[in-house]
């Protein structure tokens, strides 16, 4: 196995998977897609696959096709040595040389930004399936690894989609994601601070590179925060002060950013239904189908389905610094370039507390559920954490259930192992939150549940003293704070 630069942060899947790809001994030239949205560290990444084999790596830029075979050449030059650039008459000779990289050994080839040289040629897929034919030299005489990488999710999906050229001829297809809030934590250096990581990461997420862009620190200490969020997250002179409007615009797959921005407003201010985000714009649902799905596809917008009932299901933005750009920059702009960030943060307490840390804290809830917390937890494996509205005829009215955890079983159907109740209040959470959830416990439908299901009741600011004590002694009953979150299992 090919040792992980210490240099990269964590990452470990994925640079297994890379190294297994890169170093595989078999012959026959084999290709590998890559690809997340940017500023995730794909070309770090790769850049450090390909000092650690030898391989060779070339990034691509928006020019000309003529320009991107000039570059391609000097690039392929540079790596063999020569002393004056090669000139590829078009991107079969080109593509025919670089596969020819790998005859000695299993020889990396990274093309980076694979969507700009697809821009202006669009015929590039059909050619490199022409080069990876089954009984062509790339196939029989080479060990190349032929990795293609980009940030344009929509084209880097489409490469391997229905009747595409390239489908069925991949062997890795790799999505790189944010971190996820442990790991976020530790990379800003906040493990010591489970609310001040909270905190960070209920605001710009867990993309690697908005650290540097934020100065290359985090806040140094709680009272710190709010001067911090000034300095670099609503100063129009910071590099995150846009980057929640650029998200949508960088993606080349969006040509009506107006409306795909309107749908982003309406979920981030509390419309998660279709019918309220349609009500909230104007228009018809049936009309939103195909925004809704383009924001999907570039991993802006999560649909989540309801755990109990079929056919429903809500829609939350995924990523927290675009939640952030549509609640306060966007909408305070003009106070902000006035220099007025410290009210437009004081007045907005309300929003961020509603609309930020409470819906973040739920989804940090239900993630926790699903990739930390243990079976004795949640009496089971959790296959599926989500949220659900329970009729109730006692209340005449639904009951919103943060967290149903069901685990899955070959032959039978899902069964809930344990609900939950999230709160990101600033006081502690008190014993009506559990009998709530008790009750809500009892109108659970009898035929999804094995034994009794767990209650598990997550709480940002702590629990009472009387809920403590209640809570005491149940093995029924799980209290979950930041600590335990960030930590424990």
């Amino acid at each position: 196995m090919l040792p992980k630069p210490d240099r990269l942060f964590r990452r470990d899947p994925e640079w297994e998977e890379l190294a297994d790809f890169a170093t595989n001994p078999a012959n026959g030239a084999t290709l590998g897609l890559v690809y997340g949205r940017r500023r995730q560290g794909k070309t770090l990444m790769l850049e450090l696959l390909a000092e650690a084999t030898g391989g060779m790596m070339y990034a691509a830029t928006q020019q000309s096709e003529a320009q991107n075979l000039a570059d391609l050449g000097s690039a392929y030059a540079a790596y063999r040595g020569l002393r004056q650039p090669v000139t590829f008459r078009d991107w079969r000779e080109g593509l025919e040389e670089l596969l020819r990289l790998g005859e000695e050994r299993a020889t990396p080839v990274i093309i980076d930004e694979f969507p700009y040289l697809v821009s202006s040629t669009p015929a590039l897929p059909s050619y490199l399936q022409h080069a990876l034919s089954p009984t062509g030299h790339a196939k029989e005489r080479t060990r190349t690894r032929l990795i293609l990488c980009g940030s344009a999710l929509t084209t880097m999906a489409q490469l391997l989609g229905g009747g595409a050229p390239l489908r069925g001829r991949a062997v890795l297809e790799l999505v790189v994601r944010p971190f996820g809030f442990r790991d976020a934590a530790s990379f800003w250096n906040l493990t010591d601070d489970p609310e001040l990581a909270f905190r960070v990461h209920a605001l710009v997420g867990g993309t690697p590179a908005y650290l540097e862009m934020c100065g290359g620190s985090g806040p140094a200490a709680r009272d710190d925060f709010d001067r911090w969020v000034r300095r670099r997250l609503l100063n129009p002179a910071s590099a995150m002060f846009r980057e929640g409007g650029l998200l949508l615009r960088e993606e080349p797959s969006i040509s009506d950013p107006t409306s795909y921005t309107a749908v982003l407003s309406a979920i981030s201010a509390g419309s998660h239904r279709r019918s309220e985000i349609a009500a909230a714009l104007g228009r018809p649902s049936g009309g939103l189908a195909h925004l809704l799905q383009g924001l999907r596809d570039i991993g802006l917008v999560e649909q989540v389905d309801d755990a109990l009932r079929d056919k429903r299901s809500v829609f939350k933005v995924a990523e927290p610094i675009v939640r952030l750009h549509q609640l306060i920059l966007q909408r305070r702009e003009p106070e902000l370039v006035a220099g007025r960030a410290e009210r437009v943060w004081r007045t907005s307490a309300d929003t961020v507390a509603s609309r930020i840390y409470g819906p973040h804290f739920e989804d940090l809830a239900r993630e926790w559920c699903f990739l930390h917390a243990s079976s004795e937890t949640l009496g089971g494996i959790a296959t599926a954490v989500r949220p659900s509205d329970i009729p109730c005829r006692a209340h005449r009215q639904g009951h919103e259930l943060d967290l149903v955890i069901t685990e899955s079983d070959s032959f039978a159907a899902d069964r809930i192992i344990a609900i939950g109740e999230a709160k990101a209040t600033s006081g502690p959470m008190d014993a009506g939150q559990l009998h709530r959830l008790e009750h809500l416990r009892a109108l659970l439908p009898d035929a999804r549940i094995g034994r009794q299901p767990k209650l598990l009741l997550f709480a940002r600011s702590g629990f009472t003293a009387e809920l403590t004590d209640l809570a005491r002694g149940r093995p029924d009953v799980e209290l979950v704070d930041l600590a335990r979150m960030y930590t424990g299992e």
